[in-house]
């Protein structure tokens, strides 16, 4: 019997005390949206589950409690949010780059992971998606 193969978590990925990541994140985000390769899909929108999970770099400056010193999760959130509405997208991979661009947009953001799920496909599934990890390598 062969040993299982393990798997290290990159650095960039986990909350990390000694190189200063903090992890900024959106959870459930439902939104109805214009998606898919149907022609039916083409003419009705339909929700999707947003996830998002940001691995920010904080830095050495000071927070002072300060709005402006942070990635805020509200301009992101508002910023998906104009992805999905900007018009019909075919595929939820291209929907989920196009988020992840948006957020390593953000010049403090390292790496992002981006879950799109449309929910309303399969009566016997809750859902069906894609989730994709991108890295900004300047950060």
């Amino acid at each position: 019997m062969t040993p299982p193969t393990i798997k290290l978590v990159p650095s960039h990925a986990i909350a990390d005390a000694r190189a200063g990541i903090r992890h900024v994140f959106v959870r459930d985000l439902e939104l109805m949206t214009s998606i898919g390769v149907h022609a039916h899909e083409h003419e009705a929108r339909q929700r999707v589950r947003l996830n998002l999970d940001l691995a920010v770099l904080e830095g050495d400056r000071e927070l002072g409690d300060e709005i402006a010193n942070v990635v805020c999760y509200e301009e992101i959130t508002n910023a998906v949010r104009a992805v999905c509405d900007r018009g019909h997208i075919n595929l939820v991979e291209t929907m989920a780059e196009q988020i992840a661009a948006v957020c390593l947009g953000e010049n403090q953001v390292r790496s992002v992971r981006v879950r799109v799920e449309k929910l309303d496909v399969f009566d016997d599934v809750s859902s069906v998606g894609v989730e994709i990890e991108r890295f900004n390598p300047e950060v």
